[in-house]
């Protein structure tokens, strides 16, 4: 077992398969050292987790949730690319989608799920940039949608 697969485990977390496309496009690329997910979607066994706007069909708190298993598809994503998530350098930028209710702003509390993630995982290592975004559906009516570019580790 690597050393994030363990730190998963020490968290009670268990890196999903990857998750299927929902279109024409791969969970994952890598260029170079960089590995660029395709936004992941809150999936679990095939289905959606959560459904709907945050700020009308779901609290942020669901949201937060649901970005949390959008993060864990993407270290799914990257762990398939890179071949371990211990090549990992850095997680370099977080792009989270919220798809929002008329008048809500709380994206980056919802984002937070996947960013408070990325940390516990990494460590100063899962520190990155960030954007969240509001926007008005997303695809099979997804609450939220994370993607994530990390860097790898030189030599590999």
């Amino acid at each position: 077992m690597g050393r994030i697969e363990a730190r998963l485990a020490e968290l009670g977390l268990t890196l999903p398969p990857v998750p299927a496309p929902v279109a024409a496009y791969v969970p994952a690329v890598r260029a170079g050292r960089f590995v660029y997910t395709s936004g992941q979607l809150p999936m679990v066994e095939g289905r959606l987790a959560y459904q709907g706007k945050v700020g009308a069909d779901l609290p942020v708190e669901e949201g937060y949730q649901a970005a949390r298993i959008c993060a864990l598809n993407a270290l799914a994503a990257l762990q398939s690319a890179a071949g371990s998530l211990d090549r990992v350098e850095r997680i370099v930028k977080v792009v989270g989608f919220v798809a929002s209710a008329p008048g809500f702003n709380e994206q980056p509390k919802v984002v937070n799920g996947a960013s408070e993630l990325l940390g516990q995982v990494f460590g100063e290592a899962g520190r990155h940039a960030r954007s969240a975004v509001a926007c008005n559906e997303l695809p099979l009516n997804a609450p939220v949608e994370v993607e994530l570019v990390a860097l790898l580790a030189e030599g590999d």
